[in-house]
């Protein structure tokens, strides 16, 4: 934008906005003494602009305030530009700014494109740095003729201001690994990982963020996303046609553009029937080809895997996109809810959660939350980091709410984080990630972090080669099939394994029958464990503390008659495990098997399709003729050995005395004889 000032010199702005928004006064043209220049850092004098100092060219006048603003904490700007070069006597001064000088330009209305509410960084700032072309001896240089180094806002530190927009570059080389790695189809966060360790610097510390790479492979697509969206619509119902337990939902904004697209696959909704007590809901991915928000349903099952539930695109991530993928989650299960589900720290998911499903427990995944640790506080910290983070990871682990609080106190103190601002967010939100306070509720061990570790990856399947939007349900499919076949060898390698029983008690040979491997190992630790302890009886209870202390230790309360046993430590609610505290009661009460309400069918040796079957069929004769093929099965597995014949046996005595046990109405009789004659 240009205009004329007296003396017919042409004046040019850089930012149009700034000829409204931002005017440095007559007396700022006037020449400073550096005695009335005050700086916001110390910084040492060789580096501090001062009047007269010289440059060759403008540029080299502009680089030199950029580096002076960059280890000050703020980044600059172009301003205005004085003259013309071709025109009379040229160009003949420049105005560079503070990033926050102005204040925050008037965009114009678009009925037709939707307005991004950025909140502007801009405040008026008046700091700057003048420089004027002189000629001397008929060699032209560039002096500083004007600098003011007042801020009206905080100056950032040092390891924040790298993240300001004129500090974050990405070099050609760079470019050329990016888009490289982008034909490997590996997602954009392997990316930064993979360069961060060829480049051997500290996480977080590349030179430009996840955004500017998604940014830069936005740029190179030339895919029409009008196009995309019509073709993976057209994609569903292709699948849907094929297969009519393909369950998708979607919605149109006013201009029948696709605005939200939910999915799930009828081995999704099987698994959740048995499996969707606890369910983490991850929306920290984007598609990196289209920069659309991405959210991932996954839970644990009995093995110890994990299993996909369902997926869902968005335009945009809000309240309402949100609550809309939540509902129709919900749609596609059957109107199930969860118990519990993890997700990021989003308020809009929280809100949504809250709204949608108001009976669910509702927590923060600890691995997103440490995810984030080495940009909050590998910085700060330094080479006390890792310190700090095992720290962290023992009060997380720990059981009391009151040991957490005096051990959280201590290591803000330890470590100087008291004005912290992200330690002081953490401590806030505490009841949603910290395990002493989330005990009481259920999570599939999925808080434990080999879980994190195996869902993160389980995840990064859905991720690669990201060329084009319908092909993305196929490769989901496939990712999909590709673990449910891994998993069914995993299950049955872990099926083969010899269990190696070690405490010799009744109740862990019965528990070895009926719980998967993977669940078994986990209640045999605390078997082991138990024998550790000692239980003493009171009125309402008994106490149960480890046999060196003298003081601490659980209540266990235990109604034998009813078969109902509870522990103060919460870890049956929490994981579906006894704790060593009531299994050593069990023991102590001559009890040879644990109660069957404490072997939870998700934790059983059961096969998901067997078992939906067998609660979903309503026809009497299917189900008998299901029954007859799991007996054959049994016999055939039986066979293969003696150990498995004996197991068969036993179990099978005691199934017939339960079953015998039950009343049978005269026309059940009925109903199974003539069914009998029919097969």
């Amino acid at each position: 934008m240009m205009s004329e000032e007296a003396g017919q010199m042409l004046v040019v702005y850089d930012d149009p906005s700034d000829q409204r928004s931002l005017s440095l006064d007559d007396t700022s043209s006037a020449e400073e003494s550096p005695d009335e220049t005050r700086l916001s850092l110390e910084t040492p004098n060789d580096a501090i602009p001062y009047i007269g100092q010289r440059f060759a060219t403008h540029d080299e006048g502009y680089e030199f305030y950029s580096e002076f603003a960059k280890r000050c904490g703020f980044s600059i700007r172009r301003h205005r530009t004085e003259g013309k070069d071709g025109v009379g006597k040229g160009l003949t001064r420049r105005y560079f700014v503070c990033h926050r000088a102005g204040n925050t330009p008037v965009k114009t209305s678009n009925e037709n494109k939707p307005q991004r509410n950025r909140k502007s960084s801009r405040c008026g700032c008046q700091a700057y740095m003048r420089i004027s072309k002189v000629t001397e001896l008929g060699a032209p240089e560039w002096r500083v003729t004007g600098f003011d180094n007042h801020h009206n806002h905080e100056l950032l530190e040092p390891n924040q201001v790298r993240f300001l927009p004129a500090y974050r570059t990405i070099s050609d080389t760079d470019k050329s690994r990016i888009l490289m790695f982008a034909k490997t189809g590996i997602s954009v966060q392997q990316m930064m990982r993979l360069m961060e360790l060829e480049k051997c610097v500290e996480p977080g510390y590349l030179p430009f963020t996840e955004k500017d790479v998604r940014n830069l492979l936005q740029s190179f697509r030339k895919l029409d996303p009008e196009d995309e969206s019509v073709d993976l619509l057209r994609m569903c119902r292709n699948i849907k046609e094929k297969d009519p337990n393909f369950k998708f939902e979607y919605t149109l904004d006013s201009d029948n553009r696709l605005e939200n697209i939910a999915w799930s696959y009828a081995s999704s909704v099987q698994s959740y029937e048995i499996f969707g007590d606890a369910v983490v809901f991850d929306t920290t991915h984007r598609l990196t080809a289209f920069d659309l928000p991405l959210g991932i349903w996954v839970g644990m099952n009995n093995y110890g895997m994990p299993c996909f539930f369902g997926c869902v695109i968005s335009r945009e991530e809000n309240l309402r996109s949100l609550s809309w993928a939540l509902k129709a989650f919900l749609g596609f299960m059957n109107g199930k809810a969860p118990q519990t589900i993890l997700t990021d720290q989003n308020m809009c998911l929280k809100d949504a959660i809250a709204k949608e499903m108001p009976s669910t427990k509702h927590a923060l995944c600890i691995w997103m939350i440490v995810a984030k640790f080495p940009s909050w506080f590998n910085a700060v910290l330094g080479e006390r980091y890792n310190e700090w983070k095992a720290e962290f990871y023992r009060l997380y682990n720990l059981e009391s709410i009151e040991d957490f609080e005096q051990g959280w106190r201590d290591m803000v103190n330890i470590f100087g984080l008291h004005t912290n601002r992200h330690v002081a967010n953490l401590h806030a939100l505490r009841n949603l990630w910290a395990l002493p306070y989330l005990r009481s509720h259920f999570f599939a061990g999925m808080t434990a972090a080999g879980h994190s570790k195996s869902i993160n990856a389980f995840i990064q399947r859905f991720l690669s080669a990201q060329t084009r939007l319908a092909h993305f349900v196929e490769q989901v499919a496939v990712a999909v099939d590709f673990k449910d076949q891994a998993a069914e060898q995993q299950t049955m390698q872990q099926n083969l394994q010899n269990i190696s029983l070690k405490t010799g008690a009744p109740m862990e040979s019965h528990a070895a029958t009926v719980l998967t491997p993977y669940a078994f190992s986990k209640l045999q630790e605390q078997l082991v464990l138990a024998a550790h302890y000692a239980s003493f009886q009171m009125e309402d209870g008994f106490h149960v503390r480890h046999h060196t202390k003298r003081e601490g230790g659980r209540i266990v309360y235990w109604v034998p008659r009813e078969g109902i046993i509870s522990c103060s430590c919460n870890q049956f609610e929490f994981s579906g495990i006894l704790c060593r505290h009531a299994l050593r009661v069990l023991s102590t009460g001559n009890c040879f098997q644990i109660p069957e309400r404490y072997l939870p069918l998700r934790w059983r040796r059961i096969n998901t399709s067997s078992a939906k079957l067998l609660h979903s069929s309503n026809d009497h004769g299917e189900r008998i003729q299901l029954l007859q093929n799991m007996v054959s099965s049994l016999i055939t597995e039986s066979a293969k050995s003696k150990e498995r014949l004996d197991i068969a046996t036993e179990q099978v005595s005691i199934l017939l005395s339960r079953i015998r046990d039950q009343p049978v109405p005269s026309q059940g009789i009925r109903d199974f004889t003539s069914i009998h004659r029919k097969l």
